[in-house]
């Protein structure tokens, strides 16, 4: 495979990985401690993510229970998530924070699904972005000959491809975790 090809395996293989992160944070009917991953809250004058200042357990299936490390964060965590839009009330518990993750009802599914279904096209796009920019990189190489640079073309092209049918496996997966009930 052509060292333009290898780069831009490299770089989509991390915009699905960053496709995976971003999808993780999408609330399905289940509990799971990545609903927190990008919600920040004030610790002592800074923005801090919860899961950076607090130990998140699963419980129960449906349920999650937040212990912050210093028992003083326990009102800026409840305002963090009340804040977010995941859509889950808190219930504070001593020093410990319960997240109770309501079933979802068919509306609220569709509309994960929608969104989903526009960060999987974010990241084509972002995908298709890549592949430009490479075939830009591999024609302005004065060291290809004709017959190279197509294979390296080729190569290119089958690279984006295999992303793309990636980016598809990785939402048919979330949009089938989503519509389980």
């Amino acid at each position: 495979m052509d060292k333009y090809a290898e780069n831009a395996k490299i770089e989509m293989q991390k915009c699905c990985d960053n496709l995976k992160e971003s999808l993780s944070t999408l609330r399905t009917g289940r509990a799971s401690p990545a609903l927190l991953n990008n919600i920040e809250c004030d610790y002592y004058g800074d923005k801090m993510r919860i899961v950076e200042i607090s130990a998140i357990k699963v419980p129960e299936p449906r349920q999650l229970l937040i212990e912050p490390y210093d028992r003083n964060d326990v009102k800026s965590i409840v305002a963090a998530i009340n804040k977010s839009d995941i859509g889950i009330n808190p219930v504070v518990d001593g020093n410990k924070i319960r997240l109770t993750i309501p079933p979802l009802t068919e509306d609220r599914r569709k509309e994960l699904v929608k969104k989903s279904k526009g960060y999987c096209e974010d990241y084509k796009v972002s995908v298709r972005n890549l592949r430009r920019e490479t075939m830009d990189k591999l024609k302005k190489d004065d060291t290809y000959t004709e017959d190279m640079e197509k294979r390296a073309e080729n190569d290119i092209q089958k690279v984006t491809d295999e992303a793309i049918s990636n980016i598809d496996k990785i939402y048919k997966e979330k949009e089938s975790e989503i519509m389980a009930i």
